[in-house]
């Protein structure tokens, strides 16, 4: 194959970016980095995220290394979570990746609504 060729270890990139880059890995990743150790309850308040996305997002990111999970023996039990020294690498592409977001939201409106508009005019028309 002539993707193989040029890129053999795109299957490997394409798995980890599929891990990394979906968007509860990324805001769990900045809650996480903003407060350092959470709570599964916390971290499921701040993100608005269902308790299965969450246990799922959180496996994820402990089988890759990205996150530790601390359990502790007690009643109820209380699970925390923190970033890994590699999750903690990976801080600053996921600050910049959320700034972008927050810097073009209104850009992003205003495309929204211009193609909304358009595609509406073509539905009419």
């Amino acid at each position: 194959m002539v993707e193989t060729a040029q890129c053999p270890d795109c299957k490997r990139i394409n798995e980890v970016l599929s891990r990394v880059g979906d968007r509860w890995s990324v805001l769990v990743v900045i809650s996480l980095s903003q407060y350092e150790t959470l709570r599964f309850n916390e971290l499921k308040r701040h993100l608005g995220i269902s308790q299965r996305m969450l246990s799922l997002t959180l496996r994820e990111l402990e089988r890759d290394g990205l996150v530790q999970r601390k359990h502790y023996p007690t009643i109820p039990p209380k699970v925390e979570y923190r970033l890994t020294k590699m999750g903690q690498s990976f801080r600053e592409p996921v600050k910049a990746l959320g700034l972008w977001a927050l810097d073009n939201l209104g850009t992003i409106d205003k495309a929204r609504e211009k193609y909304d508009a358009a595609a509406s005019d073509a539905v009419s028309a």
